[in-house]
């Protein structure tokens, strides 16, 4: 059973909050760089930037992604190609974003993806929901919804640019 828990709208509204606590927290925008977890983490990575631009009347550049080479339950580490990018990450403030925290082992494997493009000044991490279950010391630094879940549920973002919709459900196992 699926049940929706946040619309567009309030979904929208807590990407202007976390843009304008990242603004804040930042004391503005110099030496910002997003990283977005791909998929819809790249997606909510460019989302913000759009609104901090918008605000700041300043671009933000945009790295997206991919972990699946740094992830723990992989076997082989081939990181040689997981990585290219033009923009740099050596000494900024990189915001990571993701759509969901759980258990914090996807963030683990994009701070070491992070790691291997430069040392940044600092890493912090937004996400749209966090559910609780961390199985790693990983706690999130801009937050759009707290929603405690049980191991039986499963959060779901939906995106625009991905699922032609959005909103955020949560579905429970029968």
């Amino acid at each position: 059973m699926e049940k929706q828990i946040i619309d567009a709208k309030s979904l929208d509204r807590a990407l202007t909050r976390i843009s304008y606590e990242i603004i804040e927290r930042n004391k503005g925008t110099q030496n910002l760089v997003l990283v977005g977890i791909k998929t819809r983490g790249a997606f909510l990575a460019h989302r913000l930037a759009q609104k901090i631009e918008h605000i700041e009347n300043t671009i933000i550049p945009v790295i997206d992604l991919d972990v699946t080479m740094y992830r723990d339950d992989l076997q082989q580490h081939d990181t040689d190609h997981a990585l290219s990018t033009e923009v740099e990450t050596h000494n900024k403030k990189v915001i990571l974003v993701d759509d969901v925290l759980f258990t914090g082992r996807t963030v683990r494997a994009a701070m070491d993806a992070i790691m291997d493009l430069g040392r940044p000044q600092s890493i912090a991490l937004a996400v749209l929901v966090d559910r609780g279950h961390r199985e790693l010391p990983i706690r999130a630094d801009y937050v759009g919804k707290n929603i405690p879940t049980s191991l039986k549920e499963k959060v779901m973002v939906r995106l625009e640019e991905v699922d032609h919709m959005d909103g955020i459900y949560l579905e429970t196992a029968n």
